[in-house]
């Protein structure tokens, strides 16, 4: 009688492998990983920060671009690798996630391809960075869902508010132009004022 084929265990494939590593927090590859990319958002920001110091020496200013290039580069491969591992790449892709984990590296990338000095407001696009770590954290997905579940009651809530705002408003320009015209002037050449 021939022996029975003995069972060899099954050899997970790189991409399951990287799926459980990036997917699964209670595995200690998981929980590496999550912890890792957690302190590069928070290094991230406070290096973002630091950026705005007026007087800087220019060998901080290349710590600083070293360390965001860094943090471009290992948020670029996390972004590449969730792409890979997801079962619906485009729904991965358009999700909530996926746009802010896309916003937090756009940047960097349009200011290489573009010459973007005139719109460095983009540049707080990085600050989207502070939203990657909502994945992290079991009771901002709660507030999450629950916004998610009472979002037509704050759209009404905030129009609403924004018509009160703007009756307010119109208001205080109806009883307070008459006696302050120059407060409530837009084009200040034409008031008498200096513009």
């Amino acid at each position: 009688m021939p022996d029975a084929p003995k069972s060899q265990p099954l050899r997970q494939k790189p991409v399951d492998k990287l799926k459980e590593i990036i997917e699964r927090q209670n595995t200690l590859p998981g929980k590496v990983f999550d912890i890792t990319i957690q302190l590069l958002i928070v290094i991230s920001i406070v290096t973002f920060s630091l950026e705005t110091v007026p007087e800087l020496s220019e060998s901080t200013k290349s710590i600083l671009n070293g360390i965001e290039t860094l943090s471009i580069a290992v948020f670029t491969v996390e972004y590449l690798c969730r792409i890979l591992v997801s079962e619906h790449k485009l729904k991965f892709i358009f999700s909530f996630y996926g746009l802010i984990d896309l916003l937090a590296i756009l940047p960097a990338y349009l200011q290489v391809s573009f010459d973007l000095r005139s719109l460095r407001v983009l540049r707080l696009l990085r600050l989207f960075r502070i939203l990657k770590l909502v994945r992290y954290n079991r009771a901002l997905r709660r507030i999450h869902l629950a916004f998610r579940l009472v979002k037509e009651e704050l759209i009404l809530f905030m129009s609403v508010a924004g018509i009160v705002v703007y009756l307010s408003a119109v208001g205080i320009y109806h009883f307070e132009y008459e006696a302050q015209p120059e407060k409530f002037c837009l084009y200040q050449p034409a008031c008498g004022g200096q513009s």
